[in-house]
């Protein structure tokens, strides 16, 4: 659920655009900094882990994965130390497991931004933008 004033989702016709999510898993936030404590490795699970909650937001907003035509983009941004330079290895996680799970569908367009800071000191946040099927 977004935490401030501002929806997870919002569709306007074929398009929902998602909000960006925050890596985390069964034990809270993810967090971290590449470069600085945090591996590329552990970097991509967090990516992986973002992706997994957008897809909760879509089934949620949609009602069913199988609604998903395909995702347009990816932008993803990486807690990372002053001169990290593989956020784009980190934000593979992601970009992986939307092939994985929507075939040729799931490939996109995206940017992969090495940033000072994310909410919660997270490792890793996700946004999305994707085409559904008409209903």
């Amino acid at each position: 659920m977004p935490g401030g004033n501002y929806l997870s989702a919002k569709q306007v016709g074929e398009v929902i655009y998602l909000a960006g999510a925050i890596s985390s898993g069964p034990g809270g936030v993810i967090a971290g900094t590449a470069g600085a404590g945090s591996s590329v490795e552990q970097g991509y699970a967090a990516a992986r882990a973002c992706a997994l909650t957008q897809l909760a937001v879509l089934k949620r907003e949609l009602g069913s994965l199988d609604r998903v035509a395909e995702v347009i983009s990816v932008n993803g941004y990486v807690n990372a130390a002053p001169g990290f330079a593989d956020s784009p290895a980190v934000i593979n996680g992601a970009s992986d497991l939307l092939v994985d799970v929507f075939g040729e569908a799931g490939r996109h367009v995206r940017a992969a931004v090495g940033v000072s800071a994310l909410p919660r000191n997270a490792l890793v946040e996700i946004q999305m933008t994707v085409r559904v099927k008409p209903s």
